[in-house]
């Protein structure tokens, strides 16, 4: 396999030295663009077109202080994408009869909270459990047990009830991976190893370690008043839990690629499932499946998801009405992946380039906008929420609102969709940040007051 590997790459390097096609050109445009613009260290992407790999290639520095180039086997870390890995090795278990989606937690936990008593598998891996995420204080430089952390998720409260709503979890996740300890007997990154990754020819792919002597690793920055600095280091164990701790290659997702487009491992129902967005109590849709984002762009669908970490960003984009799947791993926190995955994507098959949707109401996407950025400024309006959206937007403790007020100015706010329903409208946005996007969401009713507000991270 490293074989291939090797001559596919020695192949492209050389295509592209002496007659580069034009969607490498294209790439190579975007990406060096970004990079500039970004101070971004250094970048690996792959482009997959009707199951055949048309650019890989790695731009830039894996490590400034040496000088070592990014290749395709630099090793990043995932970040978030490591969560579809945490619900294909649920799914695996569904499978064989271990795990049943619509299982109380609690059956594989053993005694939980009484809030606890409806939450299932399957809100777990749909972020609709009323789980939250580590608070604000958490001790990111302690080292925990799972036992430790899972006494920690217990404290916190549920934010809503089960399938109520959809809130992004880290904690949902983390929990995941202990389940599949408690029924597997074994961690969920020796798991992954021995019925993911060898089976798929994923050499080098793992749980993080900092002890251990990585091959390819690259080094993680984050900007500092303009300046590149390394990534502030957590404890080892906070780097081992399912909600996004792997080490991944450029060719460690292609492999991952071929097995979600050949149905590997997984029965096609299984893939489906996954693939479709939950539905909450109220009937309403969410754009989201298992460990993956789901949304369409000119009709067609996109399957994709962004991870975070320890200055490392991580991003992949799946185009199956279009046989294109754009993969783009960075070292930097400036990174943003989703305008990387998506950008690529456009660059070499315009007809996903989202065509512009006359908005009907500028004036008001000009108030919304005004909305989200007091909210981020630490001053929401409280005329404008219901006195329950109010109060949780006051919350200190709140750190999805805490995250994105460090990921800089809002630089687009575009309308992505207005619904009708009963006597409120739903408003959707694309939103981009200077190192992130975000779909937002606000239910407004007849008298101006924002009842409902969801953000989501692609």
């Amino acid at each position: 396999m490293r074989s291939i590997c090797s001559l596919l790459l020695t192949f492209c390097f050389a295509a592209s030295y002496f007659a580069q096609s034009p969607a490498e050109s294209a790439v190579d445009v975007f990406v060096k663009s970004e990079m500039e613009r970004k101070k971004i260290p250094g970048v690996s992407v792959a482009v997959i077109k009707d199951g055949k790999p048309v650019v890989i290639k790695g731009y830039g520095l894996a490590n400034i202080e040496h000088n070592v180039p990014v290749k395709p086997e630099t090793i990043f870390q995932s970040g978030s994408v490591g969560k579809q890995f945490t619900a294909f090795a649920v799914m695996l278990l569904v499978e064989e009869g271990k795990i049943a989606l619509d299982d109380k937690i609690g059956k594989h936990l053993g005694e939980v909270p009484a809030s606890w008593e409806g939450v299932t598998v399957r809100h777990l891996l749909t972020h609709t459990g009323g789980f939250t995420d580590y608070s604000r204080g958490f001790d990111f430089r302690k080292d925990y047990t799972e036992e430790d952390l899972l006494k920690i998720i217990k404290e916190t409260p549920l934010a809503f009830a089960p399938g109520e709503k959809w809130q992004y979890s880290n904690f949902g996740y983390v929990t995941l991976g202990i389940i599949i300890r408690k029924v597997t007997g074994k961690f969920y990154g020796d798991f992954l190893t021995e019925r993911v990754f060898k089976p798929l020819g994923m050499t080098t792919a793992r749980v993080i370690s900092e002890s251990d002597i990585i091959p390819n690793r690259a080094a993680g920055y984050v900007l500092r008043n303009g300046e590149v600095k390394n990534q502030e280091w957590v404890s080892p164990a906070l780097n081992t839990t399912a909600d996004g701790a792997l080490y991944l290659s450029l060719l460690d997702m292609i492999r991952w690629e071929e097995a979600l487009a050949g149905r590997k491992l997984l029965s096609k129902a299984a893939f489906e499932q996954m693939w479709t967005p939950v539905k909450l109590n109220d009937g309403r849709e969410q754009r989201y499946g298992f460990g993956w984002a789901l949304r369409n762009v000119n009709g067609f669908k996109v399957i994709e998801h962004g991870g975070a970490w320890q200055g490392f960003k991580s991003f992949i984009a799946r185009y199956p009405d279009r046989g294109l799947t754009v993969i783009a791993l960075a070292n930097s926190e400036n990174a943003n992946p989703a305008r990387f995955g998506n950008g690529i994507a456009e660059a070499i098959d315009p007809a996903v380039k989202p065509k512009p949707m006359k908005d009907p109401e500028p004036e008001r996407t000009a108030g919304f906008r005004k909305v989200i950025e007091d909210i981020l400024a630490g001053k929401p309006d409280e005329k404008r929420f219901s006195p329950r959206l109010y109060r949780a937007l006051s919350d200190p403790n709140d750190r999805l609102i805490a995250y994105l007020k460090t990921i800089g100015p809002i630089s687009k706010f575009e309308l992505l969709e207005r619904t009708d329903i009963g006597e409120a409208v739903l408003y959707k946005y694309a939103v981009e940040f200077e190192s992130m996007n975000v779909i937002v969401e606000i239910g407004e009713d007849k008298k101006g007051i924002i009842g409902y507000l969801e953000l989501q991270p692609e």
